[in-house]
């Protein structure tokens, strides 16, 4: 195995690209190893990120927002489609193919349950729950770290670090002009917060894109991912109290405790490893029970309408995961993958066979992202190449989709052009790169993981 993984990867065992067999598009074969299968992927990226470039130098907000990701990928399918061998038909074949994948189907509907139940528990009233019953129960003189776990818990009910920031800045720019602390230090925490909640979330689109791109369980993934992050958090949770504070005069306002049930059982639900499209299903008739008895839905807001809503809030991140599976599957059957898993393996050849994947998988969702700029982008991005060296390093699968989660949300909160600190850039009237400095928990969680890694005794 390790002679193998050091020199060239053996891809033998691997089925072709989204499981488009032979027979299906007869006079196209896999490729040799080659890097120009990946200049349609490097369109993408250089279309996105510089787009995003361009407008922040015009002082635009959202400035990686402006061109959507949808949008950005489509000359890279084009070019995809031009470099591909055989007929037009055959091609086109592989693309349709690669976004009727099997995986980025069940993903899509993951997608839109999530978006759903997020809808619905932000209608009733749930969110606002789970905030109030954090501060409530944040000691006088522990502020700050209270922000971290208020942003943790309304992440991981959420399962999006941008709504919980979204949410939380207006609440920790009032309290940093109130209480006097430092704008940046604020928003470091809660950026931190927001990405530990998002990583761990069952409802993540991060958790959902490398759960299904891994072939792990969210429940699984969630206790293999915890056995890091939780001991990063309370390591971050520890270096926050240091930093001085007075007495906080943020109050906590009435909450209803039964709001919090969706996000319990969903919780519960998943340590209990059932499948996911039992999980939110359940959590979605939870909290439209919970609607109905609390009349939380009226003639503007009925459920049908809160579910089309959460639909929506989808959109994106649902086309994308389509057009990006048809991009995979035309890079991969030329040869790209192939290519890119070799070079990424070479890498690690002086270390341990199975050290070496696990460093592999981690470092390329973390490399990924510093170009893509968008966590759940580059697990999507990277699905076939991780998983390609996990299987190839024997590594479990909710081991790799933990790497590949914690690698992609670890570097995204560290971005100044990243969608999460320019937002808290914007919403605090300081520059983007200032909540890196206090978004201490992101490099905890990284140099915990690589010395977890190393001191694990594995061969």
């Amino acid at each position: 195995m390790s002679k193998k993984l050091a020199t060239s990867p053996d891809f033998s065992s691997i089925p072709p690209a989204n499981g488009i067999a032979d027979s299906v598009v007869p006079a196209i074969k896999h490729e040799s190893a080659q890097w120009l299968a990946l200049l349609p992927l490097l369109l993408f990226l250089a279309l996105f990120l510089g787009a995003g470039i361009y407008y922040s130098l015009q002082g635009v907000d959202y400035a990686f927002y402006q061109l959507p990701a949808p949008v950005a990928v489509l000359p890279a399918i084009g070019l995809a489609l031009f470099l591909a061998r055989g007929a037009f038909e055959e091609r086109l074949a592989i693309l349709l193919k690669g976004i009727g994948d099997s995986n980025i189907i069940a993903m899509c509907l993951i997608y839109l349950l999530a978006g759903a139940f997020a809808a619905l528990t932000g209608v009733i009233g749930a969110i606002d729950a789970v905030v109030n019953f954090g501060l409530y129960w944040i000691p006088s003189g522990f502020v700050l770290p209270g922000l971290f776990v208020i942003a943790a818990l309304v992440s991981f009910a959420m399962g999006t670090s941008m709504g919980t920031l979204a949410a939380l800045a207006p609440i920790g720019f009032g309290l940093s002009q109130t209480a006097g602390f430092e704008p940046a230090v604020v928003a470091g925490i809660l950026l931190s917060g927001a990405i530990f909640g998002d990583n761990l979330s069952v409802i993540s689109d991060t958790s959902i894109a490398a759960t299904r791109t891994q072939g792990a369980t969210v429940g699984d993934k969630l206790k293999q991912n915890a056995r890091w992050a939780i001991p990063a958090a309370l390591i971050t949770i520890g270096c926050f109290t240091l930093i001085p504070t007075e007495v906080s005069p943020a109050q906590a306002a009435d909450y209803e405790l039964y709001k919090l049930i969706p996000y319990a059982a969903i919780v519960l639900l998943a340590l209990a490893g059932l499948n996911v499209f039992i999980i939110l299903p359940i959590g979605i008739l939870i909290s439209i029970v919970i609607g109905l008895v609390a009349e939380s839905f009226s003639v503007e807001t009925s459920v049908a309408q809160t579910i089309y809503q959460g639909f929506s809030n989808m959109q994106e991140i649902f086309l994308l995961s389509l057009l990006i599976g048809g991009l995979g599957a035309l890079i991969e059957q030329q040869g790209g993958l192939r290519w890119l898993v070799g070079k990424i393996s070479q890498l690690f050849a002086a270390s341990r066979s199975k050290l070496r994947a696990q460093l592999a998988v981690l470092s390329t969702a973390a490399v990924t992202n510093l170009a893509v700029a968008n966590n759940t982008v580059s697990i999507i991005l990277t699905g076939k190449v991780t998983r390609a060296l996990a299987e190839q390093g024997n590594i479990e699968a909710k081991r790799s989709a933990s790497l590949v989660d914690i690698g992609a949300c670890s570097t995204q909160g560290v971005l100044p052009y990243g969608a999460q600190c320019l937002l808290l850039g914007a919403s605090f009237g300081i520059s983007p790169v200032a909540p890196v400095q206090y978004a201490w928990y992101l490099p905890i969680l990284l140099t915990l993981v690589v010395v977890s890694l190393l001191l694990r005794k594995e061969s």
